[in-house]
């Protein structure tokens, strides 16, 4: 028993020593947590301490709850003040941006720096630096007002700024009005394209004046002289096979007086020379009386006749002329008149009813016109020859119809150029890739034309395109497809062409030329003829003529 009373004793004793020691233990947490609060709460906001805490997260919230705690002037001025640090950071990038892109650098580098200095020109002022950044007093609130309004007042003309100038640095907004500008500078162009090719149209297609006034004048002296232009009749050297033969069908009395001049005044023996020329009704009697009254030189012969001469020529055997009398097809050409008026980048014909005249598809008679002859050359109204084409007649064809230049080069100018190749027959009778060739000097096989039926390969062409469905403009087309596989292809110093467009040709490669050409609008005998080579045309004109000088061509 006395064993068990001293252990009961002995228990008793360690259970006060263990609470002792749990309310010491607390008693030192109590006081470590009032010296704690003790230290936070009376820290001063205000000491310097608080200007190294950062100005954003759980810091800048503590700081600012002391101040308000403090003084809530105190935070208006310190978020005031940020504002204007983070809009001198937002114009100091632009700057620094506009000099990397050089952008107008000096002047919006200026505008840049200017704004950056009145940010801070701001908090320089001595009243703002005296009441409310040094003084450690309670701020005045109608100073604050004022430092605030400025502020204001200037991150405005700042935001304002930026966003003017925001397209300059956006390269997304760059590049979409990059894109804008291109697409209103194609719209531009296109419209320029057009407005350019009408305006070509008209003044290469109307009648200058001084032509017309050529053909009055040449008129008149037929009127007013009768006897003297009376015709001689057909002459033996007209149907010679031994002479050299030409074939010129145009309307234009100077264009074609341009021609037989140069032909005759190159021809080493003008007197073995004979000339065609082939007018409409309405210009015969004035073309007759210019070679009248001013005869070809060096012993050359010339024949003029109308077209309206030739009887087989009517509307049950040419299929033009049939055309011509369709109205479904001159509805056709010129509904589309407007929109083909920017095919003429190459110097083709515009399409329109007078491309579809009989003069221009003439040459495709030739044999019938021309029964006795074996050979003929045909050159455009729109060429200078400038040297002897005797060699011409001496080429050996081959057998082959048409004796011509060659003008493709790389893709350009081939058969698919011309023809619609998705038209079932084109695409089984021709190759695309053939190469093109010139029409406008041309040596004429007429023994191999008629053993080869050119002509009636011609007639069932020209019926299968009276809906266009073959080819759409000009009378090249359809020369293509009627020599096709007999063309000869001559040496290119023998027909230079683009006179008529192109101002890039090389004047080395025009004086060497037998023949140049001057196909496209810009024709010598109008104003907007290409300067450079207009005085290569200009030397063959009569100017010793009374109606030249009368009309004022003003060559």
């Amino acid at each position: 028993m006395a064993v068990a009373m001293r252990g009961g004793r002995g228990g008793g004793s360690g259970l006060r020593s263990f609470f002792s020691f749990r309310i010491f233990i607390s008693a030192m947490f109590s006081l470590l947590f009032i010296a704690t609060l003790s230290v936070l709460f009376t820290t001063n906001p205000n000491t310097p301490q608080d200007d190294v805490l950062p100005m954003t997260g759980n810091a800048y919230v503590h700081r600012t709850f002391l101040a308000l705690k403090s003084d809530p002037l105190r935070t208006r001025v310190d978020l005031i003040h940020q504002q204007a640090k983070d809009h001198i950071t937002l114009v100091n990038a632009y700057a620094a941006y506009a000099r990397k892109l050089k952008l107008d650098i000096s002047k919006q580098l200026k505008m840049f720096d200017e704004l950056a200095r009145n940010f801070s020109d701001i908090s320089v002022k001595p009243n703002y630096q005296t009441s409310l950044f040094e003084s450690d007093g309670p701020i005045d609130e109608d100073v604050l007002r004022q430092f605030e309004k400025e502020v204001k007042d200037r991150v405005k003309i700042t935001r304002m700024v930026i966003v003017e100038k925001k397209e300059n640095y956006d390269n997304q907004l760059k590049i979409q009005k990059l894109k804008d500008t291109i697409f209103a500078v194609k719209e531009s162009l296109l419209k320029a394209k057009k407005n350019g090719a009408l305006a070509s149209l008209i003044s290469a297609k109307s009648v200058p004046k001084s032509l017309h006034c050529l053909a009055m004048r040449l008129m008149g002296e037929k009127i007013s002289s009768p006897e003297k232009y009376r015709d001689d009749g057909p002459k033996p050297e007209f149907e010679d096979p031994s002479l050299y033969h030409y074939a010129i069908f145009s309307d234009n009395v100077i264009a074609v007086s341009v021609v037989v001049r140069s032909v005759v005044k190159n021809a080493a023996e003008p007197w073995k020379h004979v000339i065609h020329i082939v007018t409409n009704r309405m210009n015969v009697a004035a073309m007759k009386v210019w070679f009248k009254m001013r005869p070809v030189e060096g012993g050359a012969f010339l024949e003029v006749k109308a077209l309206e001469e030739f009887k087989f020529l009517n509307s049950s055997y040419v299929p033009v002329l049939r055309q011509l009398e369709s109205a479904k097809m001159h509805k056709l050409y010129l509904g589309n008149q407007a929109e083909n008026t920017t095919n003429d980048a190459h110097g083709m014909k515009f399409r329109n009813p007078t491309h579809l005249s009989m003069l221009d598809h003439l040459h495709f008679y030739l044999p019938e016109m021309y029964p006795k002859l074996n050979k003929i050359l045909y050159l455009d109204d729109d060429v200078v020859v400038q040297k002897d084409l005797t060699g011409l007649w001496k080429i050996d064809l081959d057998g082959k119809v048409n004796g011509a230049v060659e003008t493709c080069f790389g893709s350009f100018h081939r058969y698919a150029q011309y023809l619609n190749f998705s038209h079932p027959l084109i695409k089984e009778s021709f190759n695309p890739k053939a190469c093109a060739w010139a029409f406008g000097m041309n040596i004429f096989n007429l023994d191999a034309w008629r053993y080869e039926k050119s002509t009636d390969q011609y007639h069932y062409w020209q019926n299968m395109n009276e809906d266009q469905s073959v080819w759409k403009k000009g009378t090249l087309a359809p020369s293509l497809i009627t020599f096709y596989s007999t063309t000869k292809s001559l040496d290119k110093s023998w027909h230079v062409l683009g006179l008529g467009y192109n101002p890039s040709i090389s004047m080395d490669e025009i004086n060497n030329a037998a023949v140049i050409h001057y196909n496209g609008n810009m024709k010598p005998w109008l104003d907007i003829a290409l300067n450079q080579y207009k005085n290569l045309w200009t030397k063959y004109v009569d100017n010793d003529m009374e109606f030249v000088q009368m009309c004022n061509f003003g060559l």
